[in-house]
């Protein structure tokens, strides 16, 4: 029976079903090795998570009365402080391609955004951080409240540097118990603190970029010049207008805002006044005052920005744009991080002194401003904005400098050792 072809055919049919229900049953997912099982270095080691998940000391159960809360607490500040490490690793990387002149090579300007996106990333992620430490009630926090004397958040050293070398200048703080914020630190952190504000700021560094915006040479494109003639022969067919119609109420009105906007646009060719306002000094706070200027960058980086941000369409400004941008987020972010802050101490102390000896909500109120604003000038350029046909036209036959970038054989970008800044 061996030999019939009834039994043979059916053997084959067999065997065919058997080696399919086979590949069906075959789990794909356990097909890799474990590499692990051969030594070297694993997950934990890696990490360091023996030094990270052991570094949570409850000073209350030190103390004989643990309270479950103070976990949360310390877990969330020292989140605060890895992130607030991962943006001074990124801010100084960036801050060293400014120094080492790499941006006058544009292709690195990609490696900038990057990592200035990564900043604003992370600081959008510590201002909802917010609302996990918000799990706690206020009473939750008097529990354990008294252990943390004097520790207090002022004392972050992490959180002074990124202030100082982003740019927010010394003569800007707010007086902590009316002395210096070093004042509260010893050491090397103080040191560390004075070294970052003798070092070239983010503000100063992209201060210099931008004074070298390409159109605005007066033999070239003379950006600034044509900008200027443009909107003087605008304003005067808007006040034409104005004056062409019928006697009004109306009339009066628009004509008062005309006269508010000529002022405003005049002011902005006014390289004295703009000085005057890099200097000026004003109460910002009743019983403060400094040198707080309404203007930070100088009148040639605010030309360039303000060139930016009306050509931002243009192939070569598109990224400089995005760069100016991220800068206002990093602002912006940062005053809703003091914003949240305010509020949740206010919220959870009420008017009570702060552990580190501050008057506590009443302090902190204070330096949600804009004088901790470091990149204002960007935010004010939409003060100044034109009608598009205001705009000085380009020919991009003539204006090869909007389609042609900057390189040079120097740069980090063809450097075997990019990551060393």
């Amino acid at each position: 029976m061996s030999g019939c072809p009834y039994f043979q055919q059916r053997d084959i049919l067999f065997k065919s079903r058997h080696l399919q229900k086979d590949e069906e049953e075959r789990d794909d997912s356990q097909d890799g090795t474990n590499k692990a099982s051969k030594g070297g270095i694993i997950y934990g080691d890696y990490l360091q998570l023996d030094k990270i998940v052991t570094a949570q000391v409850l000073q209350s159960e030190l103390k004989g009365n643990k309270i479950h809360d103070e976990h949360l607490f310390i877990v969330t500040h020292q989140a605060y402080e890895l992130w607030f490490k991962q943006i001074l690793w990124e801010l100084d990387s960036v801050r060293q391609i400014f120094i080492n002149g790499h941006v006058r090579d544009e292709r690195n300007m990609l490696k900038v955004n990057t990592r200035i996106h990564r900043i604003v990333m992370i600081l959008r992620l510590l201002v909802d951080q917010f609302a996990v430490l918000e799990t706690m009630t206020a009473l939750d926090f008097f529990d354990f409240r008294e252990y943390l004397s004097p520790a207090s958040g002022f004392q972050s050293l992490q959180f002074r540097l990124l202030e100082n070398k982003i740019g927010v200048p010394d003569n800007q703080r707010v007086p902590y118990n009316r002395r210096h914020y070093r004042d509260n630190f010893r050491g090397q952190d103080s040191a560390l603190l004075l070294c970052s504000e003798q070092e070239p700021t983010l503000l100063q560094l992209v201060e210099q970029w931008l004074e070298r915006t390409p159109g605005l040479e007066e033999d070239g494109f003379n950006f600034w010049g044509k900008l200027e003639v443009n909107i003087a022969e605008g304003l005067k067919r808007e006040k034409e207008k104005i004056e062409r119609k019928a006697e009004s109420g109306d009339k009066d009105e628009q004509m008062e805002e005309f006269i508010k906007q000529k002022d405003v646009l005049s002011s902005l060719f006014d390289e004295k006044r703009h000085h005057h306002l890099m200097s000026k000094v004003f109460r910002l706070v009743p019983h403060l005052s400094g040198c707080v200027g309404e203007r930070r960058l100088s009148y040639k980086a605010l030309q360039g920005a303000l060139m930016i941000y009306f050509y931002r369409e243009e192939p070569r400004f598109q990224v400089p744009f995005q760069l100016l941008t991220s800068l206002m987020d990093i602002d912006t972010l940062m005053t809703k991080w003091r914003y949240n802050h305010v509020c949740m101490v206010h919220r959870m102390i009420g008017s009570k002194a702060g552990t580190g000896g501050s008057s506590g909500y009443h302090y902190l109120r204070s330096t949600v401003s804009d004088r901790y604003k470091v990149f204002v000038d960007l935010f004010n350029l939409a003060t100044f904005l034109v009608p598009r046909d205001w705009v000085p036209k380009l020919n991009p036959t003539e204006h090869t400098f909007l389609f042609t970038a900057d390189t040079c054989c120097d740069s980090s970008y063809c450097s075997s050792s990019d990551d060393s800044d």
